[in-house]
């Protein structure tokens, strides 16, 4: 977009810069705000249906699919109140610390290939690190209600959270290290082809954790097993007890938003990205050399792809919730210090080994091969890859980098 608002639109830089900046802005709000309405609405039915219930079915016709947008008007509507004893900058602050920790990491992730709002060579740690930044929302918002009850959970959050992000980090680090980058657009790359080039199946110890990547991102964005933080039967609401309106339902974007991302992020690291079970781009003679259609076809396969994965990852969070019963905190912590690290260390080390001994997998030329050929697409002469086009201070020469 850059190059074509600076060469053709005949922009200035900087604003041809700023107008990509806001567009990528827009549209990953509209993903996550679309999304949790959608999410919301199936998480009644799940719910619903799990418990023998029917659900939402007044507002929207029989299927209720109005209930999250009557919902939303509600909390618009709602008197927006703050305890007397509250800090009243914090107390306001708070849910959008939340939902900015929640959005920020959006900006790396892509949802097909080189469709991301800023492609970075250290994709994989720029979400884990700002995921993590969403429990100074939690704190926050404990702290500044003046109520034990909030800060109880808040307390609950920050240690679940904290002792959750060691094993959830060795579990990201396999598929980083199976492809030898942190560039996300790279380690989807690396598994098209067939299903069996994803790295779940690459070896029996990247199947091991990507389960133990799963428990650890359900605890991590504070969903049910593992919601203490909210435990509703000893702490009323948890951190948010004092919070009503609009700010209430920040905090819920910034659940489902996290949900949606932690899915997002397990699709690319383990199960392809954007490339389907079946490479049927592939299959159908498509790719970025056969034309100016073609072009957009594939990434629109793609991106129809990733958000399959990413949603089916969120509904298996849901059916979670409502079949398993909440853990205590003890259980909680046991979970993570007793059984998630020692087996994500296990699993790391395995994975690390197997790499050595067999690099191409049990059957040689099987592993990966349609991988291997679409990372050459993005090799340029002599070989080497071509790296993602960085902003420069000289603005002619930036452009011509990132210029057809």
């Amino acid at each position: 977009m850059v190059e074509f608002l600076f060469n053709t639109a005949r922009f200035p830089f900087w604003l041809a810069w700023t107008v990509a900046a806001v567009v990528s802005a827009v549209l990953i709000l509209n993903v996550i705000a679309g999304g949790a309405l959608v999410f919301i609405w199936a998480e009644r039915k799940i719910a619903g249906r799990i418990q023998d219930r029917l659900g939402p079915t007044r507002t929207g016709g029989r299927f209720g699919w109005l209930q999250s947008v009557a919902d939303g008007i509600k909390l618009l509507a709602k008197e927006d109140l703050m305890p007397d004893g509250a800090d009243g900058l914090l107390f306001r602050l708070a849910p959008y610390v939340s939902f900015c920790a929640s959005f920020c990491a959006f900006i790396c992730l892509p949802f097909a290939f080189d469709v991301v709002g800023q492609r970075l060579n250290v994709a994989v740690f720029f979400v884990v690190a700002v995921l993590g930044l969403e429990v100074f929302g939690v704190i926050l918002a404990g702290y500044a209600s003046a109520s034990k009850w909030s800060l109880f959970g808040a307390m609950r959050e920050a240690a679940q959270v904290v002792s959750y992000e060691v094993p959830l980090g060795m579990c990201v680090v396999v598929p980083v290290m199976l492809a030898g980058t942190m560039d996300m657009v790279t380690i989807a790359e690396k598994q098209a082809g067939w299903f069996w080039s994803w790295y779940l199946f690459h070896d029996p110890f990247t199947f091991v954790i990507f389960w133990v990547y799963v428990t650890c991102a359900v605890a991590s964005v504070n969903r049910a097993p593992f919601d203490l933080a909210e435990a509703e039967s000893e702490l009323v609401a948890g951190f948010h007890t004092e919070y009503s309106g609009l700010r209430w339902s920040y905090f819920f974007m910034a659940e489902y938003g996290s949900m949606f991302l932690v899915s997002a992020m397990a699709a690319v690291l383990f199960l392809g990205g954007w490339n389907g079970p079946i490479p049927v781009a592939t299959l159908a003679g498509l790719s970025e050399g056969t034309g100016d259609t073609a072009h957009y076809l594939v990434r629109l396969l793609g991106l129809a792809n990733l958000l399959g994965k990413a949603t089916l990852g969120v509904l298996v969070m849901m059916w979670i919730r409502w079949t398993l019963p909440r853990l205590r905190i003890d259980q909680v912590m046991s979970t993570c210090l007793k059984y998630c690290t020692p087996i994500a260390a296990a699993m790391f080390a395995g994975a690390m080994l197997w790499q050595v001994a067999l690099p191409g997998g049990l059957v040689a030329g099987l592993s990966r091969p349609a991988g291997e050929i679409r990372e050459g697409w993005l090799e340029g002469p002599g070989g080497k890859a071509a790296a993602a086009p960085a902003q420069a201070t000289d603005e002619p020469a930036a452009v011509a980098r990132v210029a057809p």
